[in-house]
């Protein structure tokens, strides 16, 4: 790693940026694609609840609607994985067997990141011992404001040693990063470091993930594809709901980096509350007729 690479910014502009999210928002998606987009964004989400009251029936309940989202269309498909905090992942492995769905954890005393990093590479090792396909990391945001980039890169990738095979998403915590300047670099930082995916967001601090900080994430993520051949995931989290915000994220992805991400395996919903609306909407497209919020469950 070299350091100048994270000290010396990627000038970013903010007005060309948002203009480019305005204009492709205004784009318009025909029926029978919108049914097919709506899908796969359904495909993309990971189900989240990250609640102090989560237990095991909650868990259940969360796994058995990633199984089976809606019952009465049994062709719609399944998300991409439930993500739980790490005491809850065993449950979480043990009623998922078999469906293909992941199981994902939050590790790294989330969402503060603020313990000892041999506590928060204890947690890692815990959660993938007990069975964690993924594990959603948080930075240390006040190093990484204070210029301490070398140590940041440090965690990164320790806590990437210590998920194994486990896939590790780094999150952000865009909101907090104040300027697009410092979420392009942390995005190239946790990139460099191994993050196999980048993250806007814990969910837990507003703002959350926006269209405009995930392009500049989509865009740094296109860089780096180019400078080295890889390609690296991308999750918006938290302040998604509306399934037609869920198709605007789609364009963004498909007309910055193209079709190969559209693609579970390298684009993820972190939204709790998205599902139920996506839902909805693909029934009214597929019956001419919208469904009660009654019809779903809330999780």
């Amino acid at each position: 790693m070299n350091l100048t690479d994270f000290t010396t910014s990627v000038p970013i502009d903010h007005v060309a940026v948002e203009e480019r999210v305005s204009r492709l928002n205004k784009r318009s998606i025909k029926k029978g694609s919108k049914v097919q987009a709506l899908k796969l964004a359904l495909s993309m989400m990971d189900l989240t609840t990250l609640e102090g009251k989560d237990s095991p029936g909650k868990v259940i309940q969360l796994c058995q609607k990633a199984k089976k989202p809606y019952a009465a269309m049994p062709d719609i498909p399944t998300v991409a994985a439930v993500c739980v905090y790490p005491n809850m992942v065993k449950v979480a492995k043990d009623h998922l067997k078999g469906s293909g769905i992941h199981v994902a954890s939050v590790a790294t005393a989330f969402p503060s990141g603020m313990a000892p990093l041999s506590v928060r590479i204890d947690d890692t090792k815990f959660a993938v011992e007990q069975g964690a396909d993924e594990v959603d990391m948080v930075i240390s945001r006040g190093a990484f404001l204070a210029g301490e980039f070398n140590l940041v890169f440090d965690e990164i990738a320790a806590i990437k040693e210590a998920c194994g095979k486990a896939h590790l998403k780094v999150i952000l915590e865009t909101g907090e990063l104040h300027t697009y300047e410092n979420v392009r670099k942390a995005s190239d930082l946790a990139m460099q470091a191994g993050g196999d995916f980048i993250k806007t967001s814990t969910g837990k601090i507003s703002p959350a993930a926006t269209q405009p900080v995930t392009l500049v994430m989509l865009e740094a993520i296109r860089d780096y594809y180019y400078k080295t051949g890889k390609k690296i995931g991308m999750k918006p989290a938290g302040g998604i709901r509306t399934a037609k915000q869920a198709l605007q994220y789609l364009v963004l992805v498909k007309e910055t980096l193209g079709a190969e991400w559209l693609n579970n395996e390298l684009f993820r919903f972190g939204a709790s509350s998205l599902a139920n609306d996506v839902l909805m909407q693909i029934v009214k497209q597929e019956t001419g007729q919208y469904q009660s919020p009654d019809y779903f469950s809330i999780d």
